[in-house]
């Protein structure tokens, strides 16, 4: 069934990567309207060889549209996400502003596909990008012997702030090439050369970007009990997120089984041959790709019966604009 699509946002790192996705994967959409805020509104995008021209995103817009995906930041999600569901569209969220609400189902197809039949407020919610990739890679495993703790190191690109943050590391890499004074206006610190603690403060001394992590899994495996202890950390690299988990189980797993699992599994890649410099999964090789690539698959040495991966995904792809695409996919 052709659908009418919104994309709100368009302009933005994500929207346009939406964009892209669309086209590529062949979406069923007999018209795609992109629109943003008032600042971007009258610009034009190319989708399918036409320029289309962007429109201001207001409740009006909606008129006729079946899926609106949104990618505009959590402030407009949560102004105009209900205003089109009245209007009959099926919002698709990538910001903040929805994950937790018990009445949006938070959805990565790979792992809880039939959740987006429960829709009562006609918006279902997209992962933060960290989670998506960590949840693709645990799904396997938690089917094998059900999660009990994860312990999640993150190194996350610039890309995840959005493309002033990438002009900004762009700028300081050149500047720190050139031995001159890196310059901060979009992180709290130079990150050319460094690793920043990059998110606002949560609560408990954690991040809201560890939080998300702690209760966007659980949402997503319906496990409250299961305990998630992270670290996030910003990195000096463009794309592509990249994260070290430490896995216990309800009964011991070992990393043959959780190689053979995770090889049979939809959306990952296993890349794991033993260890060996320079062949494990990397961040600048997933850039512009869907899959989650997977690898350092090992017993821990310390705890028996738990096992270490390293898990790479584009954080643009299917940390944000493919699994949205892959919610409508399931959609029509």
């Amino acid at each position: 069934m052709a659908s009418v699509v919104a994309v709100v946002g368009a302009t933005g790192l994500v929207g346009r990567e939406m964009l892209r996705t669309l086209e590529q994967r062949g979406f069923p959409a007999k018209r795609v309207l992109p629109l943003s805020s008032p600042r971007s509104a009258g610009s034009s995008i190319v989708f399918r060889g036409e320029q289309l021209r962007v429109e201001h995103a207001t409740a009006e817009r909606f008129d006729g549209v079946d899926i609106a995906l949104f990618s505009a930041g959590a402030a407009a999600s949560r102004e105009l996400a209900p205003l089109a569901a009245a209007r009959g569209a099926v919002v698709i969220d990538n910001s903040s502003a929805w994950r937790m609400d018990p009445e949006v189902p938070l959805v990565v197809p790979e792992v809880n596909p039939e959740a987006v039949a429960n829709r009562p407020k006609g918006i279902i919610a997209n992962p933060n990008c960290s989670t998506i990739q960590m949840v693709v890679a645990l799904k396997p495993i938690h089917a094998l012997a059900r999660l009990k703790h994860i312990v999640v190191s993150t190194y996350q690109a610039a890309s995840g702030k959005g493309h002033a943050a990438v002009e900004e590391l762009s700028l300081q890499m050149r500047a720190l090439a050139d031995a001159q004074t890196l310059r901060v206006a979009v992180f709290p610190a130079p990150l050319a050369g460094n690793l920043v603690m990059d998110w606002k403060p949560g609560s408990d001394g954690y991040s809201e970007e560890e939080l998300k992590l702690i209760y966007e899994t659980r949402k997503i495996f319906g496990d409250d009990s299961i305990g998630v202890s992270p670290t996030c950390v910003r990195v000096p690299i463009m794309t592509g997120h990249s994260e070290s988990i430490h896995v216990q189980c309800h009964r011991p797993i070992y990393a043959d089984e959780v190689r053979r699992a995770l090889a049979r599994a939809p959306g990952i890649v296993v890349q794991d041959e033993g260890y060996a410099p320079g062949k494990h999964p990397q961040p600048i090789a997933s850039a512009n790709t869907d899959h989650v690539y997977v690898g350092r698959i090992r017993n821990d040495l310390a705890v028996p019966g738990a096992v270490n991966l390293w898990v790479v995904a584009d954080n643009l792809r299917k940390g944000a604009a493919l699994n949205a695409i892959q919610i409508a996919e399931l959609l029509v």
